[in-house]
């Protein structure tokens, strides 16, 4: 498992944000038929923006966070292919967590593509659990939430 710091991403880590993301997201483009949206996000906004959150040197992981009203948005997790199994994802959704409980926001949302199944398995193993599954506009999503203690 890794052990480095998770920390805010800075402008030198776009090019890193953007590569890992990539990395992670190429495999699901064929089964669902274009890129997801991770992969067209401005990283470079969301960086300036503070809502990325980087693991490694070089970059393993990162999340991509939104403080809303009620909770903590995942709008994106992403673990380079050569770090699987290393616990990098683990600990990304620890810090999630505990940025949100910093924040004090009572839960966590995210969701993700139906067609990505991999990730359909993972989520309640870490206490997410399905509120909804509904398609907005190309995309059919199943939607989570993890209320924290």
């Amino acid at each position: 498992m890794t052990s480095e710091v998770i920390r805010p991403a800075t402008a030198a880590d776009v090019p890193a944000v953007k590569a890992v993301t990539d990395a992670a997201y190429t495999p699901y483009v064929a089964r669902i038929g274009r890129m997801p949206e991770p992969m067209t996000a401005d990283h470079e906004v969301n960086v300036a923006a503070g809502k990325v959150f980087v693991v490694g040197d070089p970059v393993l992981g990162l999340v991509v966070l939104e403080a809303r009203e009620d909770h903590l948005f995942l709008d994106s997790i992403a673990v380079h292919p050569d770090a699987h199994g290393r616990g990098v994802g683990r600990r990304l959704l620890h810090f999630v967590d505990a940025r949100a409980r910093a924040l004090g926001l009572p839960e966590v949302r995210l969701y993700t593509h139906a067609l990505m199944r991999e990730n359909q398995k993972i989520y309640p193993k870490y206490g997410y659990e399905v509120v909804e599954r509904r398609a907005e506009g190309r995309f059919d999503r199943v939607h989570y939430r993890k209320r924290l203690d």
